[in-house]
């Protein structure tokens, strides 16, 4: 029998058990453990948690009761369903106390050698059947089953934080994982209210892989001095991030994202894509570590980014056709400014005045000037507003004259837009970011991490971005996508914006298809 593809000892041995009544145990009574406990107990099943410190499994269960009673008061539950739950709960002192539970989740410190340890302790003394899971956030699966007399039982349930609140659970299968045991963990998230994706176990799985660019753009855009940590997270927030990244930085602990930075680069051989930043190892050295120790990026709430005073409006034009070109119409269609459209312009974006603002391909403005020949060039950035009166990224070409970028930067706020300026660097913010997160997501599909709708539902519900890597590449397009790649890699000669094989695969295809549209057209 191969228990890779066919774990019947896990099907006939736990069948007569109706899945919520299987005995969960939980190692780790940290914030994560007491989480994970609420979570199954609410789903139904008895939850036995041991934690090494002495009282610390008591006081989590104590703190889950203190939590549940402030959602009595809300009405969110009643008396007697807090109190049935709490019935479910019970917090042992040693490890032998779970050696009847079907499903075993160690939520303790990321380290490796010390779940290895746990791990080992637990197949010690739970049933051949009983399902032992990791919720380790970056550690490889593979690594931590090594060594076990039964690897094919050992899984990740990696969990985000706060677990009663967020719906994503990664599933990740080591590579001697049996199929059947991801799938039960798999089917026991949905039955705890959750959204699980399956993953495979690779350095940093789903979320923490795919949202390394999210912070190491914004981290060059600072090293190179494009803009101050405020404007940056503005221009995100107006993308429709919840949090632009120097602030999430500073509410994740710098040293946390550092560690996570740095263990994903040395896992992939020093890959270049994910090297850590300058910038944050020094906020870490200097001890500003973010909001836990009162300073990071920010001491207190940041200044909000000013508006500029709006001037008067001249002529407005909305150059080329596509998703982005929409978008410009459709805002100042919003803000009742009236303009005109020039479908057949080979470039995308405004022309106000004398002025053309061209969205952003990658290339600077400076490039643009010099390769069109014009002086009043500037670039903005990729118009991803879910609202009008958002702020957009703006730079100047360097011989643009003076009077001519206030111009344009006060037409811009007469339609409504809050321009922030930017230094004249390739791809501004949102569209570098953007185009790294699809190209990121797209190797991880490459790569056979996860499929594209698993990556999509990842990022959405494990970091609240407003659409996944596919959804904003349907959005932008593979051709555009590409474009900013090839430009930014031009431009910096870095591996790190090496464009993936299955968005240079796709983009050839697209272009295939059009020239075989076009030879047609000649022959009829």
């Amino acid at each position: 029998m191969n228990l890779m593809e066919s774990p019947d000892w896990l099907a006939n041995e736990v069948s007569d058990i109706p899945p919520e009544q299987r005995i969960v145990g939980v190692v780790g009574a940290g914030i994560m453990g007491a989480g994970i406990v609420q979570v199954a107990a609410a789903a139904g099943h008895p939850v036995r948690l041991m934690d090494v410190r002495p009282g610390a499994a008591a006081s989590a269960v104590e703190k889950i009761g203190t939590t549940l009673d402030g959602l009595v008061r809300k009405e969110r539950m009643t008396v007697q369903e807090r109190d049935a739950l709490m019935a479910r709960i019970t917090p042992v002192d040693q490890l032998a106390e779970l050696s009847e539970a079907a499903l075993i989740v160690e939520v303790i410190v990321e380290q490796l050698q010390a779940k290895q340890s746990l791990l080992r302790e637990i197949e010690a003394l739970v049933s051949r059947h009983a399902i032992i899971a990791s919720n380790t956030s970056s550690i490889s699966i593979t690594a931590l089953a090594n060594g076990m007399q039964y690897p094919d039982r050992v899984v990740g349930m990696h969990f985000f934080n706060p677990v009663p609140l967020m719906r994503l659970v990664e599933v990740i299968s080591g590579a001697e994982t049996a199929t059947g045991v991801a799938q039960n963990v798999f089917d026991t998230a949905r039955l705890w209210g959750k959204t699980p994706v399956l993953a495979k176990s690779t350095p940093g799985f789903i979320v923490n892989r795919i949202a390394r660019p999210f912070y190491a753009e914004a981290l060059a855009l600072l090293q190179e001095q494009a803009g101050t940590p405020a404007e940056l997270d503005c221009l995100a927030r107006s993308a429709g991030f919840r949090m632009g990244p120097c602030e999430l930085m500073d509410l994740i602990g710098h040293d946390t994202n550092y560690s996570v930075t740095q263990s994903v680069f040395e896992a992939n051989f020093g890959d270049r894509r994910y090297v850590p930043s300058l910038i944050q190892k020094a906020l870490v050295d200097g001890g500003r570590l973010g909001r836990k120790v009162g300073k990071g990026f920010y001491e207190g709430t940041p200044a909000p980014v000013p508006d500029l005073a709006a001037g008067p409006l001249p002529a407005v034009e909305v150059a080329g056709n596509g998703c982005a070109a929409q978008r410009l119409a459709d805002w100042l269609h919003t803000a009742d400014v009236p303009f005109s459209t020039s479908a057949n312009e080979n470039w995308i974006g405004l022309r106000i005045g004398e002025t053309e603002l061209h969205v952003t391909d990658g290339r600077t403005a400076i490039q643009l000037a010099a390769q069109l020949g014009r002086q009043h060039i500037a670039t903005i950035d990729l118009p991803l507003l879910a609202d009008a009166g958002g702020a957009i990224g703006i730079a100047f070409a360097g011989c643009m004259p003076a009077e001519a970028r206030h111009a344009a930067m006060a037409a811009l706020a007469a339609c409504r837009l809050k321009p922030v300026e930017m230094r004249d660097v390739p791809g501004l913010l949102v569209a570098r970011t953007i185009a790294m997160l699809i190209n990121e997501g797209a190797d991880a599909v490459h790569q056979g991490v996860c499929d594209e709708h698993g990556a999509d539902i990842a990022m959405k519900l494990g970091t609240n971005y407003p659409a996944g890597p596919f959804e904003w590449l349907a959005q932008i397009g593979v051709a555009h996508t590409v474009t900013i790649l090839n430009h930014l890699f031009d431009a910096y000669r870095s591996e790190r914006y090496r464009v993936s094989p299955l968005l240079q695969q796709r983009f050839w295809l697209e272009r295939s298809a059009l020239c075989m549209r076009n030879a047609e057209g000649v022959k009829i």
